[in-house]
């Protein structure tokens, strides 16, 4: 009878040193171990999210985007890992990391160690485990939060919606050059009196679509009006916050 296979990312961490020296916990020896854990417990690896960097950092682009980025269960239904310090070498942080992906009801599993579950011990120890860890969230959320005031008092990007005709790179916004004209087109219809219907039907009717792929509403039109003081150079993060000069390129000029 064939057994029903679940789906599971295998994570990769390693560190410079051990990429040069591709020992024992180099990349493919990690994939090695992590694929014949996965072919013995019925899973298959559907995706590798791999970080270069030491386990010191908490800078993980790769674990980041499977902690909060769009993966879920289903499909996928575990993370395994070589070992557990591959995820991070702190407990603390470990075990907040495992408190974002249980509340995906996604299994983290090492090819290394085994957390047992079952036993009175392993249960208190496990709560207790994830209460730290409910702290250590709270901790990183206050961390990040303060992180992200400060920067965007600055009038650097701290996160959130990127605004139409822009794009991230390297926590930096950069103009995308295909949606800057769509932009400049919107506030060149504004200053001749052109309706925000109107003006969504012409820049459909030139076959520019949104970043969905739909076609533009009014809108649409409207929440580009609404970041004028964006595309002049001026930024601003939360709803409450003051506007500040922005360290990003502005779209609309003086004069325009």
């Amino acid at each position: 009878m064939l057994r029903k296979m679940k789906n599971a990312i295998g994570y990769i961490r390693v560190s410079t040193e051990e990429q040069a020296e591709e020992g024992r916990y180099g990349i493919e020896s990690q994939k090695s171990a992590i694929l014949v854990y996965a072919d013995k417990n019925g899973y298959n690896i559907v995706e590798w999210k791999i970080d270069k960097m030491s386990g010191a950092s908490d800078e993980r682009p790769e674990l980041n985007s499977i902690l909060y980025g769009e993966v879920q269960n289903p499909p996928v239904q575990a993370v395994i890992v070589f070992k557990n310090d591959r995820i991070a070498r702190d407990t603390k942080l470990y075990f907040y990391y495992l408190y974002w992906l249980e509340k995906k009801n996604i299994k983290l599993l090492s090819t290394k160690e085994e957390f047992a579950e079952g036993s009175d011990f392993a249960n208190i120890y496990r709560a207790l485990l994830m209460f730290v860890a409910e702290q250590e969230r709270k901790n990183i959320a206050l961390r990040t939060g303060r992180g992200r005031s400060q920067k965007a008092a600055c009038g650097g990007y701290s996160g959130g919606r990127v605004p139409y005709g822009y794009r991230v790179e390297a926590s930096v916004l950069k103009v995308r050059e295909d949606e800057r004209k769509i932009v400049e087109f919107v506030f060149a219809e504004k200053a001749a009196g052109t309706p925000m219907k109107v003006t969504a039907e012409k820049m459909n009717d030139m076959g520019w679509r949104t970043r969905k792929g739909t076609w533009f509403q009014t809108s649409s039109v409207r929440s580009i009006l609404d970041n004028e003081p964006f595309y002049r150079g001026l930024y601003k993060y939360g709803k409450d916050a003051a506007w500040v000069k922005g360290v990003h390129e502005p779209i609309l000029k003086e004069g325009e």
